[in-house]
């Protein structure tokens, strides 16, 4: 077990880095196509973390904005030397691997230097002379040979421009799984660690580890490996991978994770997608490392209230967009208003303020005056894959998307503003139990304090299986046309 609540950070939070300067430790994430980009997570005792900023707050910084479904931020670094904080990641349809610095990980971080190369997944690690060394996976990403993988591969770099100083050098395939990728470079003792994902990031996805010498190879594969696996298994926690290995207090080490809570009678539905796992690790007399199996240890019920009085904290999110550049709070003080531009959930930039769902068991409140647009609240996977709860003017129409399929229910309401209700629950189980990972209901508050659950819809189809988005469920408030002003937010949510 690893005392620790796991998941570590609960939602779409996948291919965490980890970082430690003193007590102090820091992780980041991957974003894909929402922004702002890369979420840094502050804690002190590995059990309590706090959003404190965001790397990508600029136009300038990352290509996001033009990116398709799954594309954008992929599998950032962060590292540490000399007092700056280093952050590598893939702009994948963007700039490409960019390197951002930072004195403060809260930021403002730097608008980054780009590095030539052709791959994803990039480390930043130094040898003892100074040497700063990107190591990656060396997956295709345009020409005739799109989608090859030439498994990891190396070069060193000047950190301050992003030069590529000398030719790439090639270091391992791993050990027999596909896709090798997501390297990490470690200097432990008198040796040199390379740690990789492999077997794909579904449920084949595994963790592998070999040693050298020297940071440029030649690297020796662990016997034991792969170290970390769920496939085959009854695990409650599934497509463990893409990790990264840190010291945490009185030298214990750790591995912290992607992983997924698939649900259902024969768990094949991750309704939150990737999240951040953390499991105990340890090094063998022979100088190897073991890392446990990964257990699920569901942090206690919690809630929270967003009444729009102040600024958008940092755990929110837009499509493609900021939210700052969207929602408007002066307009109408203790307000979020948002300015429909035509297109509802299924605009490839819609008008859309999110949040991360991070229970797999929530409700999900808003207040909503719509007198003078068209919107409402949702939940989506991607432009495909959404449920919603849209008001225009004095009707409610609850309504869910997938390809090929719309399903619709509506009500009247009195004028002015409505309280919308979104919830995620436990099917009831019949014959071996349940098949789908939670059902959605889509409702509203009437008149006499009551909700009124106009559809309830197969949560299966905005997971991660079904929509196959590399996030996880984002719910949050939108406009499709007009003005649409919202004066609360409430979420709860537990792990039953």
């Amino acid at each position: 077990m690893t005392g620790l609540p796991n998941p570590l950070i609960p939602g779409f939070n996948p291919d965490p880095s980890v970082v430690r300067v003193g007590d102090d430790y820091y992780l980041a994430t991957s974003t894909f196509e929402y922004l702002p980009g890369v979420p840094v997570y502050h804690s002190t005792d590995l059990v309590t973390w706090t959003q404190i900023g965001n790397v990508a707050v600029r136009d300038a910084q990352l290509g996001v904005p033009d990116a398709p479904t799954n594309l954008g931020v992929w599998a950032p670094t962060i590292r540490h030397r000399d007092g700056v904080f280093f952050l590598i990641v893939t702009d994948t349809a963007g700039r490409g691997t960019c390197l951002f610095t930072a004195a403060d990980p809260a930021g403002p971080w730097s608008d980054g230097v780009v590095i030539d190369i052709e791959g994803i997944d990039p480390d930043l690690a130094w040898g003892d002379d100074g040497t700063a060394y990107v190591t990656y996976s060396g997956l295709v990403l345009s020409g005739p040979d799109i989608g090859a993988h030439r498994g990891i591969e190396q070069v060193v770099v000047d950190t301050a421009t992003g030069a590529v100083l000398g030719e790439k050098r090639s270091l391992w395939s791993g050990d027999g799984g596909m896709f090798p990728e997501a390297p990490h470079l470690y200097r432990v003792g008198e040796r040199w660690y390379l740690m990789v994902a492999e077997g794909g990031t579904e449920r084949g996805h595994s963790i592998s580890i070999a040693r050298s010498a020297s940071p440029d190879g030649p690297f020796v594969s662990c016997p034991a490996n792969p170290l970390v696996t769920a496939r085959g298994t009854a695990r409650p926690v599934q497509c463990t991978g893409r990790r990264d290995l840190f010291e945490g207090p009185g030298g214990q080490w750790y591995v912290a994770m992607l992983g997924t809570r698939p649900r259902g009678m024969v768990r094949s539905f991750s309704a939150l997608g990737r999240e951040t796992f953390v499991s105990p690790a340890r090094w063998t007399d022979d100088g190897w490392l073991e890392i446990d199996p990964v257990e699920l240890t569901p942090r206690a019920p919690f809630g929270w209230v967003e009444d729009f009085d102040g600024g958008l904290g940092h755990a929110w999110i837009g499509v493609r967009r900021r939210p700052d550049q969207l929602a408007d709070l002066a307009a109408r003080p203790g307000w979020l208003t948002l300015t429909g531009e035509g297109e509802g959930m299924g605009a490839f930039r819609p008008v859309f303020v999110g949040h991360r769902q991070q229970h797999q068991t929530c409700e999900i409140r808003a207040v909503v005056d719509a007198s003078e647009g068209v919107g409402g609240l949702a939940v989506r996977y991607d432009e495909e894959f959404h449920y919603e709860i849209k008001v225009a003017g004095n009707r409610v129409t609850a309504r869910a998307v997938v390809p090929g399929f719309v399903r619709e229910a509506s009500a009247e309401v009195p004028d002015g503003p409505v309280e919308v209700v979104l919830t995620s629950r436990v099917p009831e189980a019949t014959g071996m139990g349940h098949v789908a990972s939670d059902l959605v209901g889509l409702g509203f508050v009437r008149g006499d304090g009551e909700t009124e659950v106009l559809a309830e819809v197969d949560g299966r189809y905005l997971s991660n299986e079904t929509a196959g988005s590399f996030t996880g469920r984002v719910f949050g408030v939108y406009a499709e046309a007009g003005t649409v002003a919202f004066d609360r937010i409430a979420y709860s949510g537990d792990n039953s």
